[in-house]
């Protein structure tokens, strides 16, 4: 795939660069954080950020656990729409803005511990959303508790629309 050049959220992003290594999870959290404020409330951790991949966690602690000691069924649904939506936001173009179209979330068994989302493009698919104005895909998605069982499916697509509308054309008026 040819190489396109980086969006405004990679462009943020290659900023971790200027910052001490320390400091790097702090100011990621608050570069995301700008982008999708609701992603702070569970304390999301950020693994990996590319434009081909995004893997994001969320601990098992008490202020997302639900009533038998799990992870919450919303916080691991906000793990996996966050991942996808990255991996969406890595690619799409700046004139463009990405939107959830749909999503299913299937709970086939209990999770263990953290839950940990992933979430992929294929070079197709980020060929196409580098191309066109508007489309969708549906961006696949793992998501694993700490045993390494997928105890979710999920299934997220994922629009793209230009981020300006068009101007509207004024009606001839009858003289």
């Amino acid at each position: 795939m040819q190489t396109t050049p980086p969006n405004r959220l990679q462009r943020q992003l290659s900023r971790l660069n200027e910052v001490p290594a320390y400091f790097r999870p702090w100011f990621q959290s608050v570069l995301l954080g700008r982008a999708v404020p609701y992603t702070g409330t569970s304390k999301l951790h950020y693994e990996v950020m590319s434009p081909e991949q995004v893997v994001i966690s969320v601990a098992n602690r008490r202020k997302v656990q639900n009533h038998i000691e799990g992870v919450h069924a919303v916080a691991t649904t906000l793990a996996a729409e966050t991942a996808t939506g990255m991996v969406m936001g890595m690619n799409v173009r700046d004139d463009c803005v990405p939107v959830v179209k749909d999503m299913r979330v299937q709970f086939k068994k209990r999770g263990m511990g953290a839950m940990r989302a992933v979430a992929t493009l294929t070079p197709e698919q980020r060929a196409l959303i580098h191309s066109t104005d508007k489309g969708e895909v549906t961006v696949a998605v793992v998501v694993t508790d700490e045993s390494g069982n997928q105890p979710v499916e999920c299934e997220f697509i994922w629009a793209w629309i230009p981020s300006k509308r068009p101007a509207k054309v004024a009606a001839p008026s009858a003289a």
